[in-house]
């Protein structure tokens, strides 16, 4: 075999770059599917291609995707020395299904220096495509749990196949998947994605969080704002670190402060009074009524008020609880 086609020949098992290794138990699944990918390829040629002909409408698989300027800086610079590979349209002439690559793709979409972008053409149906670019990211970097877990929850509305395929694709058992699943499912996907990947958080913590925010009754609107707070403050406080103090994931940071909101929560309910006893109310130091919890409700007597002010008051209760509830969520 010819050197140059030979070296065509490996492009594919270069693709993953200089990322993390893959655990010793994906390896070989993961070769396995890169190596399908390149027997798939068309003579082996690496094309030039208009970026405008390629679509991308793969399953979302990450939740993080990094910045594409500094790749866009180095391929106009030092051209793109790793093509992308993307299939063949099924049912449209000249145009092309991404596999994998999309960061390389974005960075020359958005070039004013480059206009063509060099790329692997094969033939491979969805489980091939799928399975490649699961398989190329775990070779750069391993998905973290809740992205494997919102990946494999996608994968099962969208109708891509039942668990069993599910877990084949992703190289894990059958019922590691329905874990995932529940999981993805658990959490609203909003609030993930405002966390972020967050490496390093495994299944039991995800969980646990999950748990948690159904035994506090937890808002995850507000959830989602304490996440995006905190991961931006992590990402700040990322970039001020020293080479000599290792920076933390700035998702991770996110995910400890919601998980520590939540407990706090979870706390407090358990400290609130469950007796039925009545509090007080006093107005210009009269007594003017009182208010009692009961179970599930909060009873508010007004006895001793004047009529105007009492009418006024059923008049503004909305907009009084809506504030006091504000207060609250910013004090919980």
């Amino acid at each position: 075999m010819a050197d140059s086609k030979k070296r065509r020949m490996s492009m594919l098992d270069n693709l993953s770059g200089a990322g993390t290794a893959p655990p010793a138990g994906t390896m070989m699944s993961s070769n396995r599917a890169l190596r399908s990918a390149r027997d798939a390829v068309d003579a082996h040629n690496v094309w030039d291609l208009d970026p405008a002909q390629i679509d991308d409408d793969r399953f979302a698989d990450r939740l993080d995707p990094s910045d594409v300027q500094d790749l866009r800086t180095s391929i106009e610079q030092n051209g793109q020395t790793v093509p992308i590979l993307v299939r063949r349209h099924p049912s449209e002439a000249d145009r092309y299904l991404l596999v994998y690559g999309r960061r390389r793709l974005e960075a020359i979409r958005g070039s004013e220096r480059t206009g063509r972008i060099r790329a692997l053409i094969a033939n491979l149906d969805d489980t091939a495509a799928l399975k490649a670019q699961v398989s190329e990211n775990t070779g750069r970097r391993d998905l973290s749990y809740i992205e494997r877990a919102l990946f494999a929850n996608e994968l099962l509305e969208s109708q891509f196949g039942n668990q069993t395929q599910i877990a084949e694709v992703l190289n894990v058992t059958r019922s590691a998947v329905s874990m995932a699943i529940a999981l993805a499912k658990a959490i609203d996907p909003a609030l993930a994605r405002a966390i972020g990947p967050a490496h390093g958080v495994g299944r039991p913590r995800w969980e646990a969080l999950a748990k948690d925010i159904s035994a506090a009754g937890s808002d995850q609107a507000l959830l989602c704002s304490i996440a995006e707070s905190a991961r931006s403050q992590g990402a700040f406080e990322a970039g001020e670190t020293n080479d000599e103090i290792p920076a933390l994931d700035a998702s991770v940071v996110a995910f400890e402060a919601v998980s520590k909101h939540v407990k706090r929560q979870i706390s407090q309910k358990r400290e609130r009074p469950h007796a039925n006893k009545a509090v007080a109310l006093t107005i210009d130091g009269k007594p003017a009524g009182s208010a009692k919890r009961t179970d599930g409700a909060i009873r508010l007597d007004l006895t001793n008020v004047d009529d105007g002010f009492a009418l006024w008051l059923a008049d503004q209760a909305q907009s009084i609880v809506s504030e006091l509830h504000d207060r609250w969520k910013r004090d919980a």
